[in-house]
């Protein structure tokens, strides 16, 4: 889950550790060079923060250490770069998984504990992955990394493409959508490692480097990591010691360094980047990585999507020309969707033949599976920081790229926003390709706290 819907925990001398649900943390509060808690969003606000009927500002809430657990996009993560990052990190590697929970037909020949990963289809940079659960149940979706340069991808047409590969649809045809959801992944691994630990918090999971995009594998770890803390603040409080960085680094970093996760996180670190010049070198990559446990890697430096977006025009050259692919964007744009499901059509793609039960519309799948909360009161958490950036961008992949269709066109280029289809998957973030004027690392969309974006327990 979005683990910025849950205030980490506060240690109190009896050893016990309070959770409070619900509320969403805004910002991490600062006392010089140390966190000493957390502040909730304030309550009772219109969509742009502002002061509306039963205004309640949000409480602070003190403790002796903050646990920083949010995920890959978690807004108080994102501010504890506050502090910095180690030398040479950057966080530059993303995709997005999207992921169905699906009823399988009575048909169906799989059984339960089959499981799928495949490579290269509907795109050559396109994962996938099929788990079979008992009860005719099955996890199946797909991963669309930072590194496929369509300017206007969808990862859920896509996904219904993978879904159809003939493979797969003789045991899926038939099946019914349960629930369906999607999420970013850090997939920098290592180096994209942020500080793990200061003056009065420590940070854990996806968000703090963990993820093995080697092995695919990113639960185990996330876990481990916390395991590890957990292991290191039983450490601290029977020798009686604080939780400053040093003490912090002495233990639960140190925990870090020695464990297995270290091991595998340095076989992993750049299996990947040979992605970033192509299918084919990727494979090589990735083989050379398999055969010598890390000790063979291509070391292409990692663009981020900013650093590495084409243009529509171009991508569709010699397929569609590029006055009917302006033609195509400018008339999604008009109804208030994207443009990719149109221009994949144009260029030759099959219609998806919808049945209502398990191919659907996008709009379909997110309330029939979705089940996305967006209670009224709060800020929206989705913010375009300088709107003249969005009236000069042409190719706007924050609309087309979002799983929710939560981000549409709007007057003058600037994009408008709708909370309550957004399932803070947090692609439109890292997919921007705008920067902002005073960070060039930073793009012109602010993920922050916010309402919504909760699945059912079964995605």
């Amino acid at each position: 889950g979005q683990f910025s819907q849950w205030i980490g925990a506060k240690i109190m001398g009896s050893g016990l550790v309070q959770l409070w649900p619900g509320v969403p943390v805004s910002v991490p509060l600062f006392d010089g060079d140390s966190v000493i808690g957390i502040r909730l969003a304030n309550q009772g606000v219109d969509k742009k923060g502002d002061p509306d009927a039963g205004f309640m500002p949000g409480m602070d809430v003190h403790a002796d250490l903050t646990v920083v657990g949010d995920g890959p996009v978690g807004s108080v993560g994102q501010q504890l770069d506050h502090f910095g990052v180690p030398e040479g990190n950057e966080r530059k590697d993303w995709a997005v998984g999207m992921k169905m929970v699906v009823e399988l037909p009575a048909h169906s020949t799989l059984q339960a504990g089959t499981v799928v990963h495949t490579l290269g289809f509907p795109e050559p940079e396109i994962f996938g992955f099929l788990y079979v659960h008992p009860d005719r149940l099955a996890s199946l979706g797909i991963f669309v990394p930072s590194w496929f340069d369509h300017p206007a991808r969808t990862s859920y047409r896509y996904l219904q493409h993978w879904m159809m590969h003939p493979y797969l649809w003789k045991d899926l045809a038939g099946g019914t959508l349960k629930s369906w959801g999607a999420k970013s992944l850090q997939e920098s691994g290592k180096p994209g490692e942020p500080l793990l630990a200061g003056n009065g918090f420590a940070r854990i999971g996806e968000g703090s480097g963990s993820s093995n995009v080697f092995l695919n594998s990113g639960v185990d770890e996330a876990w481990m990591t916390g395991i590890l803390l957990g292991e290191a603040v039983i450490e601290l409080a029977a020798g009686k010691k604080g939780f400053s960085r040093e003490n912090l680094e002495a233990t639960y970093v140190r925990k870090r360094r020695d464990s297995w996760l270290e091991k595998e996180s340095w076989i992993a670190e750049g299996a990947r980047n040979g992605f970033q010049k192509g299918f084919f070198t990727g494979l090589l990559g990735m083989g050379m990585t398999m055969i010598s446990r890390g000790k063979l890697k291509i070391g292409t430096p990692v663009r981020a999507t900013h650093e590495r977006a084409g243009q529509l025009k171009d991508f569709y050259k010699g397929r569609i020309p590029a006055e009917e692919v302006k033609k195509i964007q400018e008339q999604s744009y008009a109804k208030g969707i994207a443009a990719s499901d149109a221009l994949m059509t144009r260029a030759g793609w099959p219609e998806i033949p919808y049945d209502g039960q398990l191919l659907m519309t996008h709009q379909d799948a997110l309330y029939t599976g979705g089940k996305v909360q967006a209670a009224p009161g709060y800020e929206d958490h989705v913010v375009f920081l300088y709107p003249h950036l969005c009236e000069t961008c042409d190719d706007k992949l924050c609309i087309e790229i979002c799983s929710g269709q939560a981000i549409t066109a709007g007057e003058k280029g600037i994009p408008e926003f709708e909370r309550e289809k957004c399932i803070h998957c947090g692609a439109c973030m890292w997919s921007c390709v705008k920067t902002i004027p005073d960070n060039p690392t930073k793009t012109n969309i602010s993920f922050q706290a916010g309402s919504g974006g909760l699945h059912s327990s079964e995605n």
